[in-house]
């Protein structure tokens, strides 16, 4: 008999512990309901733009570029950021924007120029670049084919 009131004694201060747990559970559950209601008010401000990085000197390295957003509740609408330029990128390409590109093509003697294709590989910044790019250069030192034989004149 003793034994079978401990075990609903057990049983009860269990349940108890269930439904704390549970009550705890829905408690939390009902904060993280209010937390999407703040960030309304945050989504009010619109979406950062972003001008290019300007270098601080010359064309690569670091710089500096202007963020700006539309907004009546932002706190914030214009702000200045850090930013980088790496100094191996193309920069007639924009310099925010890394290509991969394949190998040169064949001279084409009309105009003594190969080409090849890139493909964006990473645009630092959400920069605006294109997604294929194509460049030039000159072939270099063209040899002319030489006469097979010797032609004499009579």
């Amino acid at each position: 008999m003793q034994r079978q009131q401990q075990q609903r004694r057990m049983f009860t201060a269990a349940l108890l512990v269930l439904v704390f747990i549970l009550a705890a559970v829905s408690t939390t559950e009902a904060g993280k309901k209010e937390k999407p209601e703040k960030k309304a008010k945050k989504s009010d401000c619109g979406e950062w733009q972003w001008s290019v990085c300007v270098p601080t000197s010359g064309d690569c390295g670091l710089g500096t570029r202007e963020g700006t957003r539309t907004g009546a509740e932002c706190k914030q609408t214009t702000k200045t950021q850090k930013c980088k330029i790496p100094c191996n990128w193309k920069k007639q390409f924009g310099a925010e924007c890394k290509y991969q590109f394949q190998a040169w093509g064949e001279c084409d003697l009309n105009t003594a120029l190969k080409t090849r294709t890139g493909n964006l590989k990473r645009a630092l910044h959400n920069a605006d670049c294109q997604k294929t790019v194509t460049i030039s250069k000159p072939c270099g030192k063209l040899t002319k084919p030489k006469p097979q034989g010797k032609f004499h004149l009579l």
